[in-house]
């Protein structure tokens, strides 16, 4: 009798925790929906549950979140953020909304030969998630997109099979700058570009290139 209502009580609180956080998640959602204004558009793709790495220029702290809010609910149910383990464990607010975007942190001042984002990353996906991620390395000012940084190239090379899909975001520097702590309402885009994947034998200065192309192509779209 003891176990049934042991078992009863620990049924109920997984059940409340899983309201509470269905409740997060959708209040996350209409509020980065709100903020960011953002129009969404796929071109040549369509939202599928496939393993994919979308990669996006970044201007904004607000950049992932947006991203992940777009995506229909099926998508964003096996798609996880990448972000910086510095920023999103400092404070419970951040740890909190880390762990609803059941988001991949990476540890930046402890990377070693054997322990690379590239290879957390692909273990972080096994065969089931997708990711998004910001090949810049950094924030940009919203007015170019910097080169890309090699991590999507290696990426690629031990997972070919998955699709990398170019995202580019527009007008989000305005909403969150640098060094700004409260949002500012704006109006933004969202573009979801063609796949790519890396060609056989594709050397890495051309494939970052070709990336990065992919994103800028989505700028008029």
């Amino acid at each position: 009798m003891a176990n049934t209502f042991t078992r009863g009580i620990f049924s109920f609180g997984r059940e409340v925790r899983q309201i509470a956080r269905f409740c997060m998640r959708g209040a996350v959602i209409l509020t980065a929906k709100f903020i960011s204004g953002a129009s969404v558009r796929w071109v040549d793709c369509q939202p599928e549950i496939c393993q994919r790495i979308y990669f996006a220029n970044h201007t904004s702290h607000l950049d992932p979140i947006v991203i992940w809010s777009m995506l229909p609910e099926n998508v964003r149910d096996k798609t996880r953020l990448v972000a910086a383990k510095d920023y999103w464990s400092a404070g419970p607010i951040r740890r909190a909304l880390a762990r609803l975007f059941n988001a991949v942190l990476i540890d930046r001042r402890h990377i070693s030969i054997k322990n690379t984002p590239v290879m957390i990353l692909l273990e972080e996906m096994g065969n089931d998630y997708s990711i998004v991620i910001f090949p810049e390395g950094g924030r940009g000012n919203g007015e170019q997109i910097n080169e890309f940084k090699s991590g999507i190239y290696y990426m690629a090379k031990k997972r070919p099979e998955i699709e990398l899909v170019p995202v580019y975001l527009d007008n989000m520097n305005r909403i969150l700058p640098r060094g700004m702590v409260l949002p500012v309402p704006m109006l933004s885009r969202v573009v979801f570009g063609p796949p790519i994947w890396i060609e056989r034998g594709e050397r890495k200065e051309a494939f970052l290139k070709r990336c990065r192309e992919a994103v800028l192509k989505l700028k008029d779209c």
